[in-house]
């Protein structure tokens, strides 16, 4: 049996809130809107590419790419 590999969304998500700063502080110190992020964390909506960027960097995280067959992906 095969787990579900969370989405970007989904780790991304556990990253903020997992973070040793406030959403609050994130907010202002990327200069997003602190109720966007809070939206995003919450479920209600996705983020701008740009504004993943920024707080992938803030949160000193890094994307990865898995090669795998296409029929792993299936």
């Amino acid at each position: 049996m095969t787990t579900k590999q969370k989405t970007i969304s989904e780790q991304l998500r556990a990253a903020i809130s997992g973070a040793d700063v406030s959403r609050y502080r994130m907010s202002k110190d990327l200069d997003i809107s602190q109720a966007a992020l809070s939206r995003f964390v919450n479920g209600a909506m996705g983020l701008s590419l740009s504004t993943v960027d920024k707080i992938t960097e803030y949160l000193e995280l890094e994307v990865t790419v898995r090669n795998t067959s296409s029929q792993e992906r299936n």
